[in-house]
């Protein structure tokens, strides 16, 4: 079977974009052989377009990791789609509204080419990611080897350990992130984000994404940096996020109110793959 793509990425964080086929879904095998950087295209996800469930909406997505495993949401996979979605449908700056197994998803693509999305609303409650603890707390103390780190969690539509370090450039990122995204407490794993406070609007961070590694850059893992560092305190309302490839925008009013994802939206290039 010939499968058409379009090779799109957010800050360096890569996907293969691609329409539902009637057969469905590629299989985890095949994902993990299209996701090799040396055999196959490379991507950090891979991001099906599918036709809308749900009357408003444009369309209706879902999200594969690297491994093949399907995933609940992915921020800079959102804002990929939505300008995709808007160029077919051959409409200018505006707002859209997808739909996701993470909830549907308000999109506005901008003059400027940026794509902002609404993430939805933090959800701190150890049940919506899910992580096993007593109750909902600030921070959690988690045995990883000899050791005990302090992280936050969050769900941005999908898992998210914070942790708090001096500087992302000296963050133990290769041994803490697998360690924390395979943790017992994580029954479904989850993304581990490493944040440096520079300013109260500002933070460098680094991710561990599930099932995928340290990519470049990461949406949902930017709203959930912030979101912990403003439960904390740390940071004010607008936060600029430098990640590896690049910088994006999150904005949270706070509790109850959506979180919102601003930055680009790159095409690198179109192809057929036979699987």
């Amino acid at each position: 079977m010939q499968l058409a793509f379009t090779k799109m990425h957010g800050l360096g964080n890569d996907f293969i974009v691609f329409d539902a086929p009637a057969s469905g879904p590629p299989d985890a095998a095949t994902l993990r052989a299209l996701a090799d950087r040396h055999t196959g295209i490379g991507f950090d996800q891979a991001l099906m377009l599918e036709k809308p469930r749900r009357d408003g909406t444009v369309v209706y997505y879902r999200i594969f990791n690297a491994d093949g495993d399907e995933v609940e949401q992915c921020g800079n996979g959102a804002r990929c789609i939505a300008s995709i979605v808007n160029a077919r449908l051959k409409r200018g700056p505006g707002l859209l509204v997808m739909d996701s197994p993470g909830g549907l998803i308000r999109a506005k693509v901008r003059e400027d080419g940026r794509v902002s999305v609404a993430m939805g609303v933090p959800n701190f409650a150890p049940a919506s990611l899910p992580f096993e603890a007593s109750g909902e707390a600030s921070v959690y103390p988690l045995a990883v080897g000899d050791g005990v780190v302090e992280i936050g969690a969050v769900s941005i539509g999908n898992p998210h350990a914070v942790i708090r370090v001096p500087s992302v450039a000296e963050a133990p990122v290769d041994r803490l992130g697998p360690a924390i995204e395979n943790h017992p407490r994580f029954p479904k794993r989850t993304n581990v984000g490493f944040m440096e406070v520079v300013a109260p609007g500002h933070i460098r961070l680094r991710v561990y994404e599930r099932g995928t590694g340290e990519t470049r850059a990461c949406g949902t893992g930017a709203c959930g940096a912030v979101a912990v560092g403003r439960r904390h305190g740390l940071l004010g309302e607008e936060v600029n996020v430098d990640l590896p490839g690049g910088r994006l925008v999150v904005q949270w009013k706070g509790p109850g109110e959506p979180i919102w994802l601003t930055g680009p939206a790159e095409t690198a290039f179109e192809g057929t793959v036979t699987i």
